[in-house]
């Protein structure tokens, strides 16, 4: 036995890129991207990303270059998940909705050699370039046309777009493998509710890794369609660009994402399966009913990225979606905590599996141990649902570090064995932990440690309040007080709500010192393109409001 181990036979580095070539052979005449009235097959899509991966190569791209994308939910966005990796480089996907200064900082840092563009980004990007420091090598732009978006001209003859460069592409091509399933196959830069992005790394393991875990922890059954609402540019989509691969689903690509075009997308394409953040939740449940179709039959949605109040999760089973509740970042490459499901559960009211279902619940199989710690002593919380600490993980999804950033890397990955997420946290008696809030969103409020979650919670209970936002105002007495930034619903009751009949509200469903001191009513609130609400944008605003004064309720309009 002792002579016994490690082999060239069964030491393959894990890496999620051999998923598209067993699809190829098992669901090859399946549809594997529908857009419009374009559908490639699973052969087809496997053939073209082999294509890409040889047109980049025959580029001069080489192992571990990175190449970036700017793109929406179209087919080439998904065949960039296999194709640029495919290569050797390592695949940076860009949110679309930054602004050129960001855009340059990042494709400054990267490094990035080359940058696949939709068209509407076309002018993001070329003065994103402008910005770059003089003397740094600009990045090559491939535009990738869309010809079912008519307002788009096309591109000037004789540049390399993204289709001319496919037809360069060897479809027999020898993809490059990874040396070591730890070798960098994705850099993701965390442009979420904060405004200073770290690139984060993530090997072929850990995507291997957590796209598996995630299609067990969901039960997602073979060849299902799926529709993405998600961008694929966050968090890769929660790894689901090869996840719907490994089960030979349908991946239905939609550009834009409103509540009609959903609905109209579930209905014609016959769609079972989609990921959203808790905004495409709300999205769902309150559109007008001429916006609404009846559902094709049980339809699954996984939500994640903030905390959802119960009172969106229950408004969106109303309507009859089933829904999961996971929790990830960044960081982990997608879900790695779930609300796992108890069957015992589907005995209680409505309201009350709603509020079970908001808590983010447990590790999924692949990760090796989730905890919530005392900041102070390092030991874990009691749990009693009140005890609030840092939520940690251990897993093998957890990034191998961020890029040129060790101390940054230091800070997140502790000596101790832990990835510090910077959410705070509590652990319920039944061991599914529940998120309170990001560090940062504490509220200390008179000594008292108040979570923006919570008061969040009861405004989405009002029949009015659209979205809420709750973040720390100065006050001259208590040093900070909640401040609520809420959007009401269109119509109803709307045009009679007051600040005052929502404090007052508040002060009947939650202690007073929780009651927000100040409501202000926006139209919209900021969010990021997925979906999270910028509370470091309101932060700010709450800031250049001025402190509060002694005993004093403010409201702003």
């Amino acid at each position: 036995m002792d002579r016994l181990g490690a082999n060239p036979a069964n030491s393959s580095p894990l890496t999620p890129l051999g998923f598209l070539e067993r699809s190829a052979t098992v669901f090859g005449d399946c549809p594997s991207v529908v857009y419009h009235d374009t559908v490639f097959t699973w052969s087809q899509t496997h053939r073209r990303c082999l294509r890409l991966a040889s047109a980049l190569v025959s580029l001069g791209i080489s192992r571990g270059d990175i190449v970036s994308v700017l793109l929406p939910n179209v087919p080439a966005m998904y065949e960039m998940h296999f194709g640029v990796p495919m290569s050797g480089a390592v695949l940076n996907t860009i949110n679309t909705r930054l602004d050129a200064r960001t855009v340059a900082v990042l494709l400054r840092h990267s490094g990035s050699k080359l940058v696949f563009v939709d068209p509407a980004s076309l002018a993001l990007v070329r003065d994103a370039l402008r910005q770059l420091p003089p003397g740094h090598p600009a990045p090559r732009v491939v535009s990738v046309e869309d010809p079912h978006e008519k307002e788009f001209p096309p591109a000037p003859p004789g540049t390399l777009t993204y289709e001319k460069l496919l037809e360069q592409g060897d479809p027999e091509f020898a993809w490059v493998r990874p040396a070591s399933e730890w070798d960098p196959m994705i850099l993701n830069y965390t442009s979420g509710t904060t405004s200073a992005p770290k690139g984060v790394v993530h090997c072929h393991r850990g995507i291997f890794l957590v796209t598996l875990d995630s299609l067990i922890e969901w039960a997602v059954p073979p060849q299902p369609t799926y529709l993405w609402t998600l961008p694929m540019f966050h968090a890769n989509g929660w790894s689901f660009p090869w996840g719907v691969a490994v089960v030979g689903g349908t991946n239905v690509c939609l550009r834009r994402v409103d509540a009609a075009e959903v609905y109209a997308t579930i209905e014609r394409r016959g769609v079972n399966h989609l990921c959203g953040a808790p905004v495409v939740l709300n999205m769902l449940a309150n559109a007008p009913e001429a916006a609404r179709r009846p559902l094709p039959g049980k339809v699954r949605i996984f939500t994640a990225g903030a905390p959802p109040p119960a009172a969106v999760l229950h408004r969106t089973e109303a309507i009859g979606f089933e829904v999961s509740h996971g929790y990830g970042l960044t960081e982990t490459a997608g879900l790695v905590v779930c609300c796992a499901w108890k069957g015992e559960w589907n005995r209680l009211p409505a309201s009350e599996r709603a509020r079970l279902k908001a808590r983010q619940g447990v590790r999924t199989q692949g990760m090796a141990e989730v905890d919530i710690i005392d900041g102070e002593t390092g030991r874990s919380v009691p749990r009693d649902g009140t005890t609030m600490g840092e939520i940690v993980l251990r897993g093998g999804c957890v990034m191998l570090g961020y890029l040129k950033d060790d101390k940054a890397t230091k800070a997140a990955i502790r000596d101790n064995g832990w990835f510090y997420t910077g959410d705070v946290g509590v652990m319920h008696p039944d061991g599914y932990m529940e998120i309170r809030d990001r560090s940062k969103d504490v509220i200390i409020s008179g000594g008292e440690n108040i979570s923006s979650v919570e008061v969040e919670s009861v405004l989405y209970n009002h029949p009015a309040v659209n979205e809420a936002a709750v973040v720390a105002r100065p006050d001259e007495f208590w040093g900070e007080t909640p401040c609520a930034f809420v959007s009401l619903k269109e119509g109803g009751s709307a045009a009679s709500v007051t600040t005052d009949s929502v404090m007052e509200w508040c002060r009947e469903r939650m202690p007073r010192y929780m009651v927000p001191k100040t409501v202000v009513f926006r139209p919209e609130l900021p969010k990021t393109s997925t979906g999270k609400i910028q509370k470091y944008v309101l932060r700010n605003l709450a800031k250049e409001m001025g402190p509060t004064v002694k005993g004093a309720s403010r409201s702003k309009m």
